[in-house]
């Protein structure tokens, strides 16, 4: 029998029983196995870990944990200075693109809006998320921590808000998105690009308010779905606005 001391910061306690949360407690395992392991079985994915102290050393998750030691760990968002330490995080992939798990399509709406490019599928089974995302390279974005807790999973993130504005702050904060928004460039409905239409093309498609006021379009490449600089694209750049203002507020 193996005894360890475990103490998770600030948003990893909130993985945690209420009477494990912000305290160092005490677990037994029957036998040696890697710290990724333990902090996993306490039900916190590894994608939600930014620094792990074992005896007061940093490590990875490969090491293998011995009787006694004392394991603290540290969320992505905790602000410290790692220099010289073992980070644990993977670097990204060149290319952000994210898959969203279920019941987050209001957050892949706006991120989408935001000109990022997300796959979402609401009634796909775990294991077919987890193979387009493997296929595509994609960063994973999910409230179900146990699918964040697979190992295929390289890059990934808890989604700890309920609140689609809050979610989207959170992933544009996460992945300093902030910088590279780029609204109106992706169909909110599909994620396929937008390229630019002529009026004319699409005239007898629009309303007559829409035909009166307005003359530049942009059409989604794959549904055919038309957006132009009305009214919800003043709400956009305020939404932007909101975003960035709280992003810059969180740094």
């Amino acid at each position: 029998m193996i005894t360890v001391h475990l103490r998770f910061y600030e948003e990893l306690n909130d993985f945690l029983p209420r009477k494990l949360r912000k305290v160092r407690f005490e677990k037994k395992l029957k036998f040696s196995t890697t710290v990724k392991d333990v902090i996993e079985s306490c039900g916190i994915p590894h994608t939600e870990v930014k620094l792990i102290l074992v005896n007061g050393k940093s490590t990875d998750f490969n090491y293998h944990i011995n009787d006694k030691d004392d394991i603290s760990a540290y969320p992505i968002f905790e602000s410290m200075d790692i220099s010289g330490l073992t980070k644990i995080e993977s670097s990204l992939p060149e290319e952000l693109k994210f898959i969203a798990g279920r019941n987050l399509g209001k957050l892949v709406r706006n991120l989408r809006l935001l000109g990022f490019d997300v796959v979402h599928d609401q009634y796909a089974k775990n294991s077919e998320i987890l193979r387009k995302m493997k296929e595509d390279n994609r960063i994973l974005l999910a409230r179900n921590r146990n699918i964040l807790m697979c190992n295929e999973v390289q890059y990934g993130s808890y989604i700890y808000s309920n609140e689609p504005f809050k979610q989207t702050v959170e992933v544009v904060q996460r992945f300093k998105l902030v910088d590279v928004i780029n609204p109106i460039t992706r169909c909110s409905l599909c994620n396929s690009l937008l390229e630019p239409v002529q009026k004319k093309e699409i005239l007898h498609r629009l309303e007559p308010l829409t035909r009166k006021y307005y003359d530049e379009f942009v059409r989604c490449i794959k549904c055919d779905k038309i957006y132009w600089h009305g009214s919800h694209h003043i709400k956009l750049r305020q939404f932007i606005k909101r975003v960035e203002e709280e992003v810059k507020k969180n740094r």
